[in-house]
């Protein structure tokens, strides 16, 4: 399901920053950016079910719900930090035209640690509370937004803004409304985590339903004449998108299973590994296609150009991904190796 976000994203990112501004207003563009905008959502969405395993793991170890409170905690500081630390490289990597404002931007990564830390008070309940709580603090999310966005903000910095609302031309991933992702995958965590083998195959049925039923729900009700807000941007801060996407989601979730366990099974997976090293591949291609590396080709393509150049970076990120990962191993072996060693050693002694 990560992998699949990494090709969402990338493909995405590279129609964005490639095609030429005079074919923007054409189909396949609009296509393009209209199926990249899930990309954001299903990593919110994962970073909230691996937040759901580690709570469940720290559960059955830790009866002080104020360590797996901080535990929690950490995580969304790790997330934070690493989401700095990128934006720096990334400002770095646009030197000698670097714009110091990329230093605070708000990305993905940003509002996926405050989401974390928001939802990590999830830690104090157990299991069963904690999945509702979950899915009741993501729609309290969701349904404020719209009244959060039209507040008064004119004295609030703008850097401090952008993690809480969306704003024209900042904020594209502001607390109110994409923290709600984050606590529906907790809440898909927690029911995953819980649900046994056997049970599995009709758990992931009912995602799909459910999945499929909150899609159509919320796309009626997002074209009624009317809404209960006085102003309310669809694209931005309505809670039918938040919900159509929580639905498409849950789809998603339970086609990856079935292809994960009746598709491919233990066979190697380009998809799966683009999906173990998220995180690296989205922090070289970022540079690649948004650095100074890549201005001479910026907003020069067609679309079949940039299709043919999303295609080219997508396998060399599965190259990349796949060599780390067997670096990884290598290193781990090595390490084993050398542990089996020293007890020898000690044993001789």
């Amino acid at each position: 399901m990560r992998g699949l976000a990494v090709v969402i994203m990338i493909q995405c990112h590279v129609t964005n920053s490639f095609v030429r501004m005079d074919l923007r207003d054409d189909g396949p563009y609009v296509m393009a950016q209209f199926v990249g905008g899930m990309a954001a959502p299903l990593f919110l969405f994962m970073a909230g079910m691996t937040l759901a395993f580690q709570m469940e793991s720290m559960e059955k170890r830790e009866p002080a719900w104020q360590r797996r409170w901080l535990g929690a905690l950490r995580r969304a500081g790790y997330i934070m930090a690493i989401a700095l630390a990128f934006r720096l490289t990334n400002w770095a990597g646009s030197l000698p035209h670097a714009n110091a404002g990329e230093i605070v931007k708000v990305d993905i990564l940003n509002c996926m640690a405050v989401g974390m830390a928001a939802f990590s008070v999830a830690a104090v309940f157990r299991s069963a509370a904690r999945a509702r709580f979950a899915v009741f603090f993501a729609l309290a999310i969701a349904v404020a937004s719209p009244l959060m966005a039209n507040l008064n903000w004119a004295g609030v910095p703008s850097f401090l803004r952008d993690y809480v609302v969306p704003t024209a031309g900042h904020g594209q991933f502001p607390f109110f409304p994409c923290a709600a992702y984050v606590g529906f995958g907790l809440a898909a965590g927690v029911m995953v985590k819980r649900t046994g083998e056997d049970r599995m195959d009709r758990f992931m049925q009912w995602c799909a339903v459910v999945g499929v039923a909150l899609i159509f729900v919320f796309q009626y009700f997002s074209n009624l004449p009317y809404s209960i807000y006085p102003k309310s941007d669809f694209w931005h801060d309505s809670p039918a998108l938040v919900l159509i996407r929580a639905g498409i989601m849950l789809a998603i979730l339970a086609g990856s299973y079935v292809w994960t366990e009746y598709c491919v099974g233990p066979a190697w997976s380009w998809i799966q590994t683009l999906g173990k090293t998220s995180l690296l591949v989205y922090w070289v291609h970022v540079v690649l296609v948004y650095g100074a590396i890549a201005k001479p080709i910026k907003r020069t393509m067609t679309m079949p150009q940039a299709m043919a150049a999303t295609l080219l970076l997508t396998a060399s990120m599965v190259l990349l991904a796949e060599a780390k990962l067997r670096w990884a191993a290598w290193r781990k072996e090595r390490m084993r190796v050398r542990a089996a060693a020293a007890v020898g050693v000690m044993g001789v002694q």
